[in-house]
């Protein structure tokens, strides 16, 4: 298969959707790699690298786009792309659909097969491929929130861990998957005073077994987050619903309750947010403030660490890249029922629910398309 690796044009967006390290993967199985010069110099990987182990590099990102019969990505295809993009030609990447309806729209009309990362699953409900960006959003999340909650970035001056004699700052957490555990140990670690909310008991079982003393867990409703919002001094949304909106756990109303300063993250932003408030932003202009609240809603937070993301991206990816190359999709989704349920859009036909639900479209069964 010829696989094309094009440069993200995302604004503030430096990973790459391989490693040199997974180019060679492909190209030792027959495969042709081609990679948009430049692709993964912001990642710390130069072009010489990927021609050492066996990928072609092509000068623009039209060149990769007419001759790839798969694109690998990192985010979504954005309007300049869109014209590029052939019918069946097979794109692997996060989509988020149903947080942008042109995307959608764009995808059924140009009659491509859209696999999202996102929408991989496997059969213990985990999401393999949304796993290491979620490692690393909920990571950075924290990271994050203590910086803006320093005076000059318009947060309350608090110090995340405090000092002898001076209690740390309150951290609240919304959902307890993967971001909002990671989230957690990382507030922890910096001596933070944590709560974690969610709505499955079993989930909290287990976070109060696994986390450290200054974790604690409570069951997630709205009077029990109203409760919380007026004394915490960083609140993280790390909520998802697998290809659909994120509910909103924090609305508009509830900014009034909240101290000047208090910082809001919503790592959920790619999904709709589960803050009322936010809206996307990026790295390079990453936060508003509304009520004298600071809201950080950066959309690829990732982004940010590119040389750590696109290592642990392609570790994930990779296997299902491979497989997509040997098999082609349609006899590879036919063996493999996760990466069926990545199928989002097939030759104009949605066949994931979530999306068909967020834009009231028609629902087609996704072995019709196979």
């Amino acid at each position: 298969m010829i696989i094309g690796v094009p440069k993200e044009i995302k604004p503030s967006e430096n990973r790459v959707a391989l490693t040199p390290g997974g180019a060679l993967e492909l190209t030792k199985r027959g495969h042709s790699v081609y990679i948009q010069k430049g692709a993964g110099e912001n990642s710390g990987f130069p072009d010489a690298d990927y021609e050492q182990r066996g990928a072609q590099i092509l000068p623009t990102i039209e060149e990769v786009y007419a001759i790839a019969e798969m694109i690998i990505k990192v985010k979504e295809p954005i309007a300049a792309e869109y014209p590029l993009i052939r019918k069946n030609q097979l794109l692997f990447t996060y989509f988020h659909f149903a947080s942008y309806e042109p995307l959608t729209m764009a995808m059924i009309e140009n009659e491509s097969i859209c696999l999202a990362y996102e929408t991989v699953e496997l059969p213990d409900r985990s999401l393999p491929l949304l796993v290491p960006m979620s490692e690393v959003a909920g990571r950075m999340s924290v990271q994050e929130g203590a910086k803006f909650l320093e005076k000059p970035e318009g947060g309350r001056g608090v110090l995340l861990g405090g000092v002898p004699g001076v209690p740390p700052a309150n951290v609240l957490i919304l959902g307890g998957g993967v971001v909002g555990t990671q989230a957690a140990r990382m507030a922890a670690g910096l001596g933070a005073n944590v709560t974690i909310m969610d709505i499955s008991l079993n989930r909290l079982r287990y976070l109060a077994d696994v986390m450290p003393a200054n974790v604690h867990t409570e069951f997630s409703s709205e009077v029990n987050i109203r409760d919380h919002i007026g004394n915490h001094d960083l609140i993280i949304g790390a909520v998802l619903i697998p290809g659909a909106k994120a509910p909103h756990l924090i609305t508009r109303d509830m900014l009034k309750d909240m101290r000047p300063g208090t910082v809001l993250v919503d790592v959920a932003v790619d999904q709709g947010g589960c803050i009322e408030t936010c809206k996307p932003t990026t790295h390079d202009d990453p936060i508003f403030i509304i009520d004298h609240v600071v809201h950080y809603c950066v959309a690829n937070m990732p982004g940010a660490v590119p040389y750590t993301s696109t290592k642990a991206l392609t570790n994930a990816t990779l296997p299902y890249a491979i497989r997509l190359a040997d098999k082609g999709w349609q006899q590879a989704c036919k063996e493999d029922k996760a990466l069926r349920l990545g199928l989002n859009i097939a030759g104009g036909k949605v066949v994931y629910k979530g999306v068909a639900d967020a834009f009231n479209l028609p629902l087609v069964d996704v072995d019709s398309v196979l």
